[in-house]
This record gives C-alpha cells, structure tokens and sequence, in this order.
C-alpha cells in the first residue's frame, strides 16, 4: 500500500523528542512497540560509556600528529590523509549499521565493533605507517556505525526522556573528544615520550565500555516491527540541503580535531598547550550544543540560528589562526560555542524537516553517508594546502569556503518546510 505522508500537527520541540532516529527502522522497517530492558540503569550507563568512545581515536591524534609525521617520517600531505581517512570512513560505513542491525540486533553489533574500534587503536599506535593507517580506517568505521546505532537505542528504550537523554549523548561524545585532546600528550610524556602509547590508551575506555555493555548484547532489544520504504528523498533538493550543511560544518568541526593543535603549535605553543586549547574549546560545546537547538526551536524557523551559530565559529577560526595569541583563549571559547551550535543544529535539522521517524531514518542515512564523506575533504585539504604554501595563513580560504558554503546551504535547509517523500508500505 502506497501513502503519502501528511504533516503533523506538532511544535518543533515536540518534533524533537518524538522524531529520534532508529537506524534499524532505516528505508524497510521501523519500530513499533520496543521491550525495555530490565535494567534500564545499566543501559544508561552504557550508553554513557560508549558516546564517550565515538570522539577520542578522532582528536587524539591532533595534538601528537606532529611527532607521529617526524616519527614515521610522513609529510603535510602524508598526514592530512591521516586526518581525512577516520571521516571518510563515518560516511562510507555508517550506511552499514542498519543492515548490521536487522540481521545481528543493534546491542550485539555494538558490542562486536567496540572490539574492531579498541583493535583499530591498537594497530594505529604499534605497526608502523601501515598500522596507523589501517587503524584509523578500522577506527572511523567503527565510530561510523555505533554512531548511528546509538540514536535509535534511546529512542526505543527512554521514549519518555528521549530529549534529554539525546542530550546527556551529545555530551559525552563531547566530554570524550575533549579528555582525548587534553590527555594524549600528558599520557606520552607519562610513558617516556611515547606518542605510540599515548594514542595507544584509548583502547581502554573502548575495553571498559565493551565490558558494560556485554549484558546488553546477552539480552537484545525485542521488537515488533512492520516494513516501509521510502521513496523520493535522493531527488528532494531540501534533504540536498540538509545534507550539505552536516557535511560543511561537519568538515570545519574535523578540521579543528585534526589540525588545530598543529596550528596552534605552529604559532608558537608548545604540543600540552595546543592540545589544553582543543579540549577546553571542546568542553564549551557542552553548553551550545544543549542550549541552540532549544533556542532554534522558539522561532518560526533556524535559519537566523545556524547563521549565528556559523558566524561565531568562523570568528573562532579566524581568531585562532591570525590573531595576537594573547587573546588564544577567548577565540578558542567563540569557536566552541559555534561549533557546538553548529553540530546541534545538524541533527535537529534531520528531525525537524521529516515527517515522521522512519523518514528520519532515511534522511539520517543520506546525511551522515554524504556530509561524512564530503567532510573528509577538509582536513585533506588542510594538509595540502600546508604542504604548498609553507605555512597556515593560506588555511584561512578553506574556513571561508566552507563556513560560507555551509550558511548558504543552511539557509535553505533551515526553512521550516518538510522534504517530500512517499511511503510505502511493504
């Protein structure tokens, strides 16, 4: 039976709690009626556990990248493909996760990647140029499926605390990118100089989280389901948009995990201190990414919101690069709260401009596999273009490129319209 979807009747913050994407309902199926699980405690810490895994293999390695290119003998260029290849892997695997799990359950292929995801941390940190290769593309895969996994997960079993507990979600993952960037250093100075074991600890909070959330995968997620299929969304030039802008603000915000540190070490700091201005600039997400999708919501669109939000992390940026380093950072603190509100932005958009929750699905799938694959160019681009010129200051025309790519994207992803789809049920 083929239906078109009508629009609901429902505020913009209501749409955000009830609109929370499962990947296993992606363009077949969809959740009905989901089985809590007896310890729900024990669910939350675990998801807890694993969020704050989905950022440190990402921006541990930024505050070390120096020593590890002088270590293996690896150029700019050599290095930015280091950056770009654990974001390409979020777009080009994150497509795998529903597939993943209709056959195994989500918690069983969570619980099967937390292993591929501490290997990957392993093999980066102990095998060399191939193994630091090779692990970051088992890293960046694994991020890119849990990623999408863990959504879904919140939805099913917290349906009436959804909104918050996306939120307590979204501040791990930033908590987790934040004591990677601050701790990688210190960690190897601790072990002699290190950067192999340095990088090569945060295999441990993967392990631990494994660990916790072993019960989950022994007990599984029953559901009831029923078959959808989702047509027209590729050829939607508002889900066009929408995909855009995550895979703009999503290549600034990787360029600041994987290269900031350098170019503040560039600048004169020395590798503890660029990594400290990373994390801090991490942390003050915390509070944007909470407070701009609730503000965004109040208007009768996000189109002033993202242009706000854009803004400020290009001031951040900008700051950052060509400033006096005395006012470091207060730069650091403006480029945190936009790039908090700019990523939070990203996911409220998916919700908001679909109709209901497997549409969301769907266009989750087409934002996350695009914008990721899109976002990798960025810090590709960041080491060549370093490798050209010499310097920094040349880096500049990417910020510019890509923030204002991203403000004329998201201001059409921002209207409040919804992207128009048929759905079929099969």
């Amino acid at each position: 039976m083929a239906e078109s979807i009508t629009r609901k009747t429902l505020s913009p913050e209501r749409e955000l709690d009830e609109l929370l994407i499962d990947a296993e309902a992606d363009d077949e199926q969809v959740q009905l009626q989901p089985v809590l699980l007896r310890r729900p405690w024990l669910l939350l810490l675990g998801l807890v556990l694993v969020a704050l895994n989905l950022r440190p293999a990402l921006s541990s390695m930024a505050p070390v990248l120096g020593q590890v290119s002088q270590g293996l003998g690896l150029n700019a260029s050599q290095a930015g493909l280091l950056t770009t290849l654990p974001v390409l892997c979020l777009g080009l695997f994150a497509p795998l996760a529903p597939l993943l799990a209709r056959r195994f359950g989500s918690e069983r292929v969570i619980l099967g990647i937390l292993v591929t995801l501490a290997l990957g941390i392993v093999v980066r940190s102990s095998l060399g140029v191939v193994g630091v290769f090779l692990g970051s593309l088992m890293a960046g895969a694994s991020i890119g499926i849990i990623g999408v996994l863990l959504p879904g997960i919140v939805k099913g079993d917290f349906p009436q605390h959804a909104g918050t507990l996306t939120g307590v979600y979204t501040m791990a993952l930033c908590l987790g990118a934040a004591m990677a960037a601050g701790a990688t250093v210190p960690l190897a100075q601790h072990f002699d100089g290190s950067w192999a074991l340095g990088l090569g600890f945060w295999a441990v909070p993967a392990l631990l989280a494994m660990l916790v959330w072993l019960p989950q995968a022994r007990q599984g997620h029953g559901v009831h389901k029923v078959s959808y299929r989702v047509r027209g969304l590729w050829r939607d030039p508002l889900a066009w948009q929408v995909t855009l802008y995550m895979g703009l603000q999503s290549s600034l915000a990787y360029i600041v995990f994987g290269w900031l540190p350098s170019i503040l070490i560039g600048r004169g700091l020395s590798p503890t201190e660029a990594g400290l201005v990373l994390s801090g600039s991490v942390i003050v997400q915390l509070a944007s990414s909470l407070s701009a999708p609730w503000l965004a919501t109040r208007g009768k669109d996000q189109r002033l919101a993202i242009v706000l939000v854009m803004l400020t992390t290009l001031a951040g940026l900008f700051g950052c690069l060509y400033a006096p380093i005395s006012g470091l950072w207060g730069w650091a603190v403006l480029l945190g709260l936009g790039q908090g509100g700019t990523f939070a932005l990203a996911l409220t958009l998916i919700v908001l401009r679909s109709k209901d929750a497997h549409v969301a699905a769907n266009l989750s799938s087409m934002a996350q596999g695009v914008g990721y694959t899109l976002a990798s160019m960025g810090p590709f681009a960041v080491g060549l273009v370093h490798d050209l010129s010499g310097g920094w200051a040349a880096v500049g025309w990417i910020f510019a490129v890509l923030g204002l790519g991203a403000i004329v994207f998201g201001l059409g992803a921002g209207r409040a319209l919804h992207v128009r789809v048929t759905s079929e049920r099969v």
